[in-house]
């Protein structure tokens, strides 16, 4: 087996965390569940099972300032890949395994590529399913994605449809599922057969290239030029200008019969809406304190709260989200969550909202 290097995908620009994430500053660069950003949380969930020197990140120019400051101390210099344009991850991850073999990784080698922005607290669990995962994909020359055992019929997320046994701790893939309606999913929880996707997946290099050529000749095409290209900023983004734009799922993912699945042997949370840190942050007096100078709560339960560097007064209100960071004022009901969008579609239509977006 080969050295286990980490891809870790960095460029998003969500606005569901928004007043706080923002294009400037998007979710990953925040401090939602500790001291340092979700990316610095990913990073060091490596320690121990990738090296510095083989991790990357990769990510937009834009965020360069961003990406350097969280990731200082915690990986090589020169490790961040960025994409000349945005182009979808499918020709994102071609870019980051020619780097990756630009800089002297071999084929042979497993890449595990993970979200930055997930939240993921038992460490201990998260190593042994991903070390797990790297030996299943040596072994038998898969792909394989990280599926989390369902703990209720969530209809925001994809599911894998799991087949045989494919060794002691993995089962081949079926299929991937679009995010399914209320009915749906209760009958993939009620048959055993379906798990959350968490968006990771560990594979040899080769592998990913060989999968990339079968079922995506167009782009892969395109995959000699660019690795020749590669340390040259412009000819790199002609070439990466060519590529069509795909997801990775639809490239590779849901057309290869060479997927694989471990199961999670940890907590999962992608923090889709400002409710779901509920589920990570520690209760404070009944309610969700994530930031706050201050704080005086009367009467008041199951509210999500985060107004950094201020006092936040409640009483009588029960489960809300309340957040206030100097720019902006948003108070929702918990169950409205996901209503934040409405928020930044006005404020996309107005001239005042460029310097709040």
């Amino acid at each position: 087996m080969g050295n286990i290097y980490s891809l870790v995908m960095a460029g998003g620009q969500g606005t569901r965390f928004w007043p706080e994430s923002t294009s400037k500053k998007p979710k990953q660069y925040l401090p939602l569940v500790t001291n340092q950003s979700l990316l610095a949380d990913t990073l060091d969930r490596l320690d121990g099972l990738v090296g510095h020197e083989q991790r990357y990140i990769v990510t937009v120019k834009e965020q360069q300032e961003l990406v350097l400051k969280d990731s200082a101390s915690k990986m090589g210099e020169g490790q961040v890949v960025f994409e000349p344009s945005g182009r979808n991850t499918a020709p994102c991850i071609l870019l980051s395994l020619a780097t990756l073999l630009k800089k002297g990784a071999k084929e042979s080698d497993v890449v595990a590529i993970l979200p930055a922005d997930h939240v993921i607290l038992n460490k201990n669990g998260f190593q042994q399913t991903i070390q797990e995962a790297v030996n299943v994909a040596s072994d038998k020359k898969r792909i394989i994605t990280i599926g989390i055992p369902p703990h209720f019929p969530h209809t925001g997320f994809g599911y894998i449809q799991t087949g045989a046994e494919l060794t002691e701790n993995s089962l081949d893939v079926v299929s991937f599922k679009e995010k399914p309606n209320l009915e749906t999913a209760v009958s993939y929880l009620e048959s055993g057969k379906y798990l959350w996707n968490a968006g990771m997946f560990v594979s040899e290099i080769g592998v990913l290239l060989e999968e990339f050529k079968e079922h995506s000749p167009e782009i892969f095409s395109y995959y000699d030029e660019l690795y020749e290209s590669i340390g040259d900023e412009k000819r790199e983004a002609e070439v990466y200008a060519k590529l069509p734009s795909e997801s990775v799922d639809y490239a590779i993912m849901e057309k290869s019969n060479r997927i694989g699945l471990c199961k999670a042997n940890f907590d999962w949370n992608d923090l889709g809406s400002w409710d779901a840190l509920s589920t990570v942050v520690e209760e404070t007096e009944g309610n969700t304190l994530v930031s706050a100078k201050n704080h005086y709560f009367e009467d008041s339960k199951g509210n999500v709260v985060y107004t950094p560097d201020q006092f936040v007064g409640l009483i009588g209100v029960e489960d809300l989200i309340v957040i206030a960071n100097g720019k902006s004022v948003v108070v929702l009901p918990k169950s409205d969550s996901q209503k934040v969008k409405n928020i930044v579609n006005h404020l996309k239509e107005k001239d005042y909202g460029k310097e709040l977006l």
